[in-house]
């Protein structure tokens, strides 16, 4: 073995090359140099390990890079250990075999200096590596919205995002699946589900998660019938006792990014995303749905409503008109349900104008309870002059489920007018399917011990209409018009069938159809 100082510089300028290569790192070559090391001094084996911090450390739960051992790593030559300023742990050792002679001080000294070099090597480059997982990774590992700005940043700089096209997705009824299958087997289920989409995006595209379920992403254009056959469908493996699948579909809203776009912020993409999205969500399974410009006047709408809408509630310019409900053999009068009109400067904005839009935050729940309160006003005021009253129907939004002391809010607007609970019926619809049954079945269960009766409005429509009806004992279900017979429906028909099967059971357990 020849230990002359000439040959330390050359190893030592060339691992200084190596590692600070300007045209970028190579590996091999790397690899190469630590062995050539190695083999010169005589040495039998060098290791480096990296931790995030001490206690991965304890654990033995990081990273061990070895790249060389000839099988005779019998004792410790040299061994190094450094704690970074962000609590990462590097530790390097060098192996000699049992046989090898003595190694003296000077060349110990120098096997070291090799040694520190490699390490720090080795730790810039892993904290690079960890600084890119925190900054741009979720805590579950998926990319992030940084990611995705990242990526806009990037392709915009090289004029390639004209021929991308941006999305945004929620996973359809993710909260069942949940429910059904286990919140362990689901997110195996949205992890499959995002390799997927990742996947058909390929390697110039890329998708991210916002939360929960819902992801952002862009794909090549010419990629785009392969996403769209996944967001329209597909089953996904996932394992419990066997290895099983489960069907899932997604909301979409998609921005096909034109010609000469240019990029002054996130917000030129994900405004149009989240748009689209939202109107996805709102409508079937596999809904997809394209920016056009015609959204532009939608969003422009979308915040005239938002920002007139306190001053509207505050002006009492929401007024309650009331639909009767007839007993088709008596012609009497049994009920009425409570509309929400609008007028705005005389003005009539339509309820498909407003009401969704209010559906996307708590303001609905706002009107909600200014709907409530009026109709107890008008009922008081007929009772106070002794008028004949019937039962009002008020609509509430499934956003009030979130709220643990909603019974309290509804029976506080109740009281407060001393209205005889017979008179006001509870409705909600079943078009929203993310809520969970022990938060609706609480609710229904203890209005209805305060002698409020509750209906569900739109019945069969939704994911879970069977369990509506098992579970939770509604005293109205308004059936949807899919499941109610057209005159030239025949008797045997499936419509027929479903209805009177429906009708029965909403009989035999007492409540109404």
């Amino acid at each position: 073995m020849g230990n002359t100082i000439d040959k330390f510089y050359d190893f030592l300028e060339r691992m200084v090359s190596v590692t600070h290569d300007a045209g970028g790192f190579d590996r091999e070559k790397y690899v190469r140099l630590v062995q050539e090391i190695c083999v010169y001094y005589d040495l039998a084996k060098g290791d480096v390990e990296f931790y995030k911090n001490v206690s991965y450390e304890k654990k033995k739960d990081g990273i061990v890079y070895c790249d060389f051992d000839n099988g005779k790593a019998d004792r410790i030559l040299v061994q190094t250990r450094v704690v970074s300023a962000t609590q990462a742990v590097i530790k390097g050792t060098i192996y000699v075999s049992e046989d090898r002679g003595t190694v003296s001080d000077t060349d110990k000294l120098r096997i070291g200096l090799l040694l520190n070099l490699i390490l720090a090597f080795v730790s810039r480059r892993r904290l690079l590596v960890s600084l890119e997982q925190f900054g741009f990774t979720d805590l579950e590992g998926y990319p992030n919205f940084r990611a995705f700005a990242r990526y806009l940043e990037i392709h915009n700089d090289r004029d390639h995002l004209k021929d991308k096209c941006a999305f945004q997705y929620d996973l359809h009824n993710f909260t069942m699946v949940n429910e059904e299958i286990g919140r362990e087997n689901g997110n195996v289920v949205m992890r499959n589900y995002h390799r997927m989409v990742a996947e058909a995006c390929g390697e110039e595209g890329i998708v991210c998660r916002l939360g929960g379920d819902k992801f952002i992403g862009v794909y090549p254009r010419n990629r785009e019938e392969k996403v769209l056959e996944i967001f329209s469908g597909v089953p996904v493996t996932f394992t419990g006792l066997e290895e099983r699948r489960i069907f899932l579909s997604a909301a979409v809203g998609i921005f096909r990014i034109p010609e000469g776009f240019v990029l002054r912020n996130n917000g030129d993409v994900m405004d149009k995303i989240a748009m689209t999205g939202a109107i996805a969500k709102k409508q079937e399974d596999g809904a997809v749905v394209f920016y056009d410009e015609k959204m532009k006047a939608m969003r422009g709408h979308m915040h005239w409503v938002q920002s007139k809408f306190r001053r509207a509630l505050e002006a009492e310019e929401f007024r309650v008109y009331y639909q009767p409900k007839v007993n088709i053999h008596t012609k009497e009068i049994v009920g009425a349900e409570a509309l929400c009109r609008w007028f705005h400067k005389d003005q009539l904005i339509p309820p498909l104008d407003f009401i969704p839009i209010l559906e996307q935050n708590t303001d609905i729940c706002d009107l909600d309870f200014y709907m409530l309160d009026h109709v107890c006003r008008d009922i008081r005021r007929r009772l106070d002059e002794g008028r004949h009253v019937v039962r009002i129907s008020v609509n509430l939004s499934r956003k009030h489920l979130v709220d643990v002391d909603l019974q309290e809010h509804i029976m506080s607007i109740i009281d407060r007018y001393d209205i005889p609970h017979q008179f006001i019926e509870i409705e909600l619809t079943e078009t929203t399917t993310d809520v969970r049954f022990r938060d609706l079945k609480r609710v229904v269960s203890g209005l209805q011990e305060q002698g409020i009766s509750m209906a569900v409005d739109d019945f069969g429509i939704g994911y879970s209409s069977l369990n509506l009806i098992r579970e939770i004992p509604w005293d109205v279900l308004k059936i949807d018009k899919c499941f109610v017979p057209q005159d030239d429906d025949q008797s045997s028909s499936i419509t027929n069938v479903m209805f009177r099967h429906v009708a029965f059971r909403q009989a035999v357990t007492g409540g109404r159809v």
